[in-house]
């Protein structure tokens, strides 16, 4: 597999790219939320592409994708800690020298915090990309459903190398 030199150095410098993955999701789904609050009233919606894709200004009080609209903001709140460092610790602990799972958990983590900091700050998740046919949902939510795809990959090409060598070495 070819890798990219600056991805193979250390746990550090991995560390430190699985952070700034995390920072550049942070700001992009703060800075695209700002803009349609800016932009647009609760509710207005405008199309991008007709039939596929529209902005619509929406509000979300539960998880995401609209789960659970009627969820207690202090379980949102120690949940979304929890699971960020839980999958901080077991990723790190676990794939320390593998790019790919740095990159998703700073997605994870990223999209995790986009949506604190909107919890914390305004009570609520603002969403605004709408399909039509799926619940409104954000960038932050997008990072983490990505972030989840790419560590799920990692770990289950991990666990299949790994009963590989367990065939091989019987």
């Amino acid at each position: 597999m070819v890798r990219i030199k600056l991805l193979e150095r250390s746990t550090k410098n991995m560390s430190a790219f699985s952070v700034a993955v995390a920072a550049s999701t942070i700001a992009l789904d703060q800075i695209s939320k700002a803009l349609v609050v800016a932009c647009l009233e609760t509710g207005q919606s405008i199309s991008l592409l007709p039939h596929v894709i529209s902005l619509t200004h929406s509000t979300n009080t539960g998880g995401a994708f609209g789960i659970m609209r009627q969820g207690n903001q202090v379980i949102f709140l120690v949940a979304t800690g929890i699971i960020a460092l839980g999958f901080a610790w077991f990723i790190v602990s676990r794939r320390a020298g593998d790019p790919l799972s740095f990159i998703g958990l700073g997605l994870l983590v990223g999209g995790s915090l986009g949506n604190l900091i909107d919890r914390i700050a305004r009570q609520k998740v603002v969403d605004f990309l709408d399909l039509g046919w799926w619940p409104v949902f954000n960038v932050a939510d997008v990072a983490i459903v990505i972030g989840v795809i790419i560590l799920v990959i990692v770990l289950a090409f991990d666990f299949m190398r790994e009963k590989s060598l367990e065939i091989e070495n019987q």
